[in-house]
Parts: C-alpha cells; sequence; structure tokens
C-alpha cells in the first residue's frame, strides 16, 4: 500500500484546525484575549505596561517574556499563546522554510485587539499551511537546515510534525482559557 505522507501530515493539523481549534475561538472578545486567570501572568501588554527586561515586540503592543524562563514560569494568557503560535511556532518556521514574511519576536507587531490577533492566526496558518502542501517526498525528507539550530539535521517531516503537535497543544491551552472565562463567576 502507498502512503501520501504528505496528506496525512496535512490532514492531521488541518483537520484540528477545522474542526477544533479554529472554531473555538469564534466569538473571541478583547477581555478574554487579555484576561489574566491568576496574578503575575506573561501577557501581550501595551508597551509603557510591560517591564522592559520582558518587553518584545516592535509595535504598541508587546509580549512579555524571560530567558532564561523562570521556574515556575508564569501563567500565560490567551493573548500570549496566540502570539506564540502567530510567531514563534507558525511564523518564524514558515519564515524559513517557505517564504513567508519575516516573523521574530523582537521585531513582531503584537496585536492589541483579539480580532487583530485571530486575523494575524489565519495568516500564519494559511502560509504555513500551503508550504507544508507544497511538499514532496524528497521535500519531508530533506534537512531542515541552520533555521532549525541543533535539530537542523532533522527531516521536514519532524519538523511538520513538531509544529502540529505545537499548534494542537497551545490550541488547547488556549480553549482551556477560554472555558475557564466562561466559568470565572461560576466559583462558588
Amino acid at each position: 500500500m502507498s502512503i501520501d505522507w504528505n496528506a496525512q501530515l496535512v490532514d492531521q493539523l488541518d483537520w484540528h484546525w477545522q474542526h477544533q481549534l479554529r472554531p473555538r475561538l469564534h466569538g473571541l472578545t478583547d477581555d478574554e484575549y487579555f484576561w489574566e486567570p491568576v496574578p503575575n501572568c506573561w501577557n501581550v501588554r501595551p508597551r509603557a505596561d510591560a517591564p522592559a527586561d520582558l518587553a518584545h515586540g516592535s509595535g504598541a503592543y508587546v509580549m512579555e517574556y524571560g530567558r532564561p524562563e523562570p521556574s515556575p514560569a508564569p501563567v500565560t494568557t490567551i493573548a500570549w499563546r496566540l502570539g506564540h503560535v502567530i510567531v514563534g511556532v507558525l511564523g518564524r518556521r514558515s519564515a524559513a522554510h517557505f517564504g513567508g514574511p519575516p516573523a521574530e519576536h523582537d521585531s513582531f507587531d503584537y496585536a492589541g485587539t483579539a480580532a487583530e490577533a485571530l486575523r494575524q492566526l489565519d495568516e500564519a496558518y494559511a502560509t504555513w499551511l500551503a508550504g507544508v502542501r507544497g511538499l514532496d517526498a524528497a521535500g519531508l525528507a530533506r534537512p531542515c537546515g541552520p533555521a532549525e539550530g541543533p535539530y537542523g539535521d532533522l527531516p521536514m517531516a519532524a519538523l511538520v510534525l513538531h509544529i502540529n503537535r505545537e499548534t494542537i497543544h497551545h490550541g488547547a491551552e488556549i480553549s482551556l482559557l477560554r472555558d475557564l472565562y466562561q466559568h470565572r463567576q461560576n466559583r462558588g
């Protein structure tokens, strides 16, 4: 039996995107986007409100994070997790491997609204998915190259699987945060 591995890899992520993640983001409000379920969350904030040593981004809104990451790491918001998926998961890889627009944490213009973040997410996803769809068997087998640092010798198929896992993982976290936000007033 012949298996179309590209179709399998694309379908794994796209099924999740079409049937779970993207529908769960419908109606995301700005209040949910920025909501901090516990004190001291890492978030996307107006530049003036973020500690300078944690502020990453080029625009009016910045994403907070530090390196090395503290232990335990702060809880992150929906805005933060969307920014991570847009830039760190999909955007950087699309830029490095598929000719997508540049996407680096320090030069990215993070969204100040939920609607803008969802627009950015949809664009980053479309660019990534189009790039993966364009890989044939040889493209899936070729090494990732220097853009992936110590993982550069791994085949592109390994990177595609990693991005699938990351997108599904962070999408589940975002979905849970939406559930918690919806039920936050029902605590007794």
